[in-house]
């Protein structure tokens, strides 16, 4: 990170990508399942990557994770507990059934809106990212997996040990239940910074 300048006016720019993130990831979700959402990014952080995993820990989560094929590519990945996914795929389901909330696992029901949450939500912080930065991202189809957290980083970091990334510490509110989201993005750091560059260019 110390061989990629940033001027100091550009950080407030990871603010504005992570408050639009998170706007539109509420404006998709109150819009496409009928749940009045708010996301608060509530802290943003540069992490060395082998700190990561140490970080994430290893209790089972719920990780919903895209690439992104153009600049400045990498990885974003949603992380949250399991309590947390069956209140939002209750929130989504509504009266429509097909929740267990004191089963160990999920319902297919919830699965599947899980997932649909999570197409949501990956999408939206994309297309928020790419409002600030003027640009267009394409993504990935979403992953999805559960298990330790650890092991979905070892999953998408691979052998990028030297790198950096931004973790964001956000709160989503929806269906009057709040839920902890983190959301760590690995973007190709020198891209990135290229992007912020030419918004001022």
């Amino acid at each position: 990170m110390s061989e990629l300048m940033i001027d100091i006016r550009k950080l407030s720019i990871f603010n504005k990508m992570a408050k639009e993130g998170g706007n539109t990831v509420a404006g998709h979700m109150s819009q496409m399942t009928g749940m009045d959402t708010e996301m608060e990014i509530t802290k943003i952080n540069f992490i060395d990557i082998p700190d990561i995993k140490t970080h994430v820990g290893d209790e089972e989560q719920i990780g919903i994770y895209i690439e992104m094929l153009e600049p400045p590519h990498g990885h974003v990945l949603f992380l949250f507990n399991a309590d947390s996914a069956k209140k939002l795929a209750a929130g989504m389901l509504g009266d429509m059934g097909g929740t267990d909330p004191d089963a160990a696992g999920f319902t297919e029901m919830e699965k599947s809106a899980i997932q649909e949450i999570g197409n949501i939500m990956t999408s939206g912080f994309i297309d928020g990212w790419a409002n600030v930065l003027e640009t267009t991202i394409d993504m990935s189809t979403p992953n999805f997996t559960f298990g330790p957290g650890s092991g979905t980083v070892d999953e998408i970091i691979g052998d990028r040990e030297g790198d950096m990334a931004l973790m964001f510490d956000s709160r989503v509110h929806a269906q009057d239940a709040d839920i902890n989201v983190k959301v760590y993005t690995f973007p190709q750091l020198p891209e990135l910074v290229d992007l912020m560059q030419r918004l001022e260019a």
